[in-house]
């Protein structure tokens, strides 16, 4: 039976084969379990079953998956069925079953839970945050906020959730893509706070294709920022970015105040820069917004109407908690389980080739 989907090449993660395989990375007790079970020469052959406890959209099983392949003692000892990356996922469903001698995959278990953890939560909370903004584009920003090297896993998670754009070629890289980005603060900075000169630069020293959008919240006035630089560029302007600290009143939203809170990137603040890029002209330019964006966040402008285009999301696609567990659930084909963890099978398990 053909698979349904195809799933990513195990070569592609490159994966530290030999350290995974010897326990460098797993919890010790699994070591010393392995390494019992070999000097007494017992190879029961048992079945691992791998749940999660949370409504969730799966991620990370082609990783689980490669681990298995190119760490286990020998792959054709095993038969492993698994879901796919991006399925949506119910408390205690089965998404993982390993099939086999105990000794020959015992230490990967540390690895492969770790990684269903990590990459589920990343494409659940990304999956959350494109349904809130549907159809506005998400571009996946959280590289900043955590160690470099869970890039790349962390992208292809968010990718398969629906996230639009992602900030790094690292987390692009497993399905072929690169990052995007803006002119960024620092970049302004260097060119003495003239968000307008640092833009002129960036557009004449960048390929034409790369859509540039520049943050216009340097001096704190988005509006008069975001005009000064579609006047300068034109159509080469794709979009503005507003990034406001959550400390700050925008010079615009001063007259304002009174009736909401006006700190941020707020509801009005957005509708500020519409109202004057339309009103001049440039109705073209593109409005990103950035800055302590969450689910909620933007489901109260998606229910305002604010005319954002683009929502940035970073720190918060890192939140909550999706663990996962593996327990034994048969030995030699038969029941062997601790109580209240029996084997549930799950039809829509499909066996990995």
């Amino acid at each position: 039976m053909a698979p349904r989907k195809k799933r990513l090449d195990p070569s592609i993660f490159h994966l530290p084969v030999d350290k995974m395989r010897e326990g460098y990375y797993s919890d010790k007790y699994f070591v010393r379990a392995r390494d019992l079970l070999r000097k007494d020469r017992h190879r029961p052959r048992v079945t691992m079953q791998v749940f999660g406890k949370s409504h969730a959209y799966l991620g990370g099983i082609d990783e689980a998956i490669a681990i298995l392949k190119l760490c286990a003692e020998r792959w054709d000892e095993l038969v492993v069925h698994a879901l796919y990356d991006g399925e949506e996922i119910q408390p205690w469903e089965t998404v993982l079953l390993v099939e086999g001698p105990y000794d020959a995959f015992a230490v990967l278990e540390t690895l492969y839970l770790g990684v269903l953890a990590r990459r589920t939560r990343v494409g659940t909370n990304t999956h959350e945050v494109v349904q809130a903004a549907k159809p506005k584009e998400v571009m996946f920003f959280p590289a900043r906020h955590d160690h470099w090297l869970v890039q790349t896993g962390d992208g292809y998670a968010a990718h398969i959730a629906g996230a639009i754009g992602v900030s790094t070629d690292a987390q692009a890289s497993w399905w072929g893509s690169e990052g995007i980005g803006t002119v960024p603060h620092a970049l302004i900075a260097a060119y003495n706070g003239d968000t307008v000169l640092a833009s002129r630069k960036f557009a004449d020293q960048s390929d034409p294709a790369i859509r540039l959008i520049t943050l216009v919240d340097f001096d704190n006035d988005c509006v008069g920022t975001s005009l000064a630089v579609a006047r300068a560029l034109g159509d080469r302007l794709y979009g503005v970015r507003l990034d406001t600290s959550e400390t700050l009143v925008d010079k615009s939203v001063i007259p304002q105040m009174g009736t909401f809170k006006p700190t941020g990137v707020n509801p009005q603040l957005v509708w500020n820069v519409r109202r004057a890029l339309d009103a001049e002209g440039f109705k073209h330019v593109r409005i990103v917004v950035s800055g302590g964006f969450t689910v909620d966040k933007i489901r109260q402008f998606e229910e305002q109407g604010v005319p954002v285009d683009a929502y940035g999301v970073g720190s918060s696609l890192f939140q909550g908690r999706f663990d996962f567990t593996a327990d034994v659930v048969m030995l030699e084909g038969k029941p062997s389980a601790k109580v209240g963890r029996s084997y549930r099978p799950n039809p829509r398990l499909e066996r990995v080739t």
